[in-house]
């Protein structure tokens, strides 16, 4: 509570970054992030909770941090965050030239292909980050996750009061899916290819005989593919993307299923 309502004044008064007590602070919830013991958002009995004041430290880091040159072997940085470090210790596979920098929380058993972490996110254990993803800042990546070639998860430090994205447990996100502006996707739900949502896209279940459109949330099993939906404008009517849960996993699915194989038992041609 001390650290909060410290970070809360700075907040409010950037002279406060001036203060050695406020800089202490402001390090010590970065260095707590790193190591996993808070996190920006996190699930509860009501849902998931977004720790507006750990946003709040990510973003004040920056201004109290100077710009300095990192080296690692041939490859040069010149950047305000150190990079993330003592992957051997932590059980972290990390393939050349997967990046995580300083601030992230990289759990047990992940594996980092090729790929980009940033600071404020949390990756639980088992994930598999593939080549060429990205996890923005205080993204949240469950456990047994796998996010697929070139997935982007978007990250957010503002508005302070908004949602990161969160990917739940056993998830599978299909290659080059795009999620950003807090979306959440349940657990053990399956993104085919190519599948984009923002805040505002509609996510419409074709399974029954009406459709049933969700916002924001993907619900937990479900599969999705990319769609689309005819809109009205001036100038006519257009196709705008959509995406389509067209099924539910299967019970009998192994949770580690291929997404070809989680597509196949609805009848998806790939």
């Amino acid at each position: 509570m001390e650290l909060k309502q410290l970070i809360d004044q700075a907040w409010e008064n950037r002279e406060l970054l001036k203060d050695k007590n406020t800089q202490i602070s402001i390090k010590t919830i970065i260095d707590e992030l790193d190591r996993g013991r808070i996190r920006v958002a996190e699930p509860t009995d009501d849902g998931w909770k977004v720790n507006d004041w750990v946003k709040k430290a990510v973003i004040l880091y920056f201004p109290i941090q100077n710009m300095q040159l990192i080296e690692v072997g041939p490859f040069e940085f010149h950047d305000k965050m150190k990079l993330k470090s003592g992957y051997d210790k932590m059980g972290v596979r990390v393939v050349p030239h997967a990046v995580a920098r300083y601030g992230a929380y990289i759990s047990k058993g992940v594996v980092m292909m090729p790929s980009y972490v940033n600071i404020g996110a949390y990756v639980d254990a088992g994930t598999m980050v593939d080549t060429w993803a990205t996890v923005g800042s205080c993204a949240q990546i469950g456990k047994n996750v796998h996010l697929s070639g070139g997935v982007g998860v978007g990250g957010v430090l503002e508005p302070i009061q908004a949602a990161p994205v969160i990917v739940e447990d056993n998830a599978f996100i299909g290659s080059r899916c795009i999620l950003v502006e807090g979306v959440r996707i349940g657990k053990e739900a399956v993104l085919g290819a190519n599948v984009t949502l923002t805040a505002s896209s509609k996510i419409i279940d074709v399974t029954g005989s009406e459709p049933v459109i969700h916002k924001g949330y993907v619900p937990e099993r479900s599969v999705v593919i990319p769609g689309s939906y005819t809109k009205k404008f001036p100038a006519g009517d257009y196709q705008v993307p959509a995406a389509l849960i067209i099924g539910k996993r299967k019970p009998s699915t192994d949770l580690k299923t291929s997404l070809n194989d989680a597509l196949r038992e609805n009848d998806v041609a790939v």
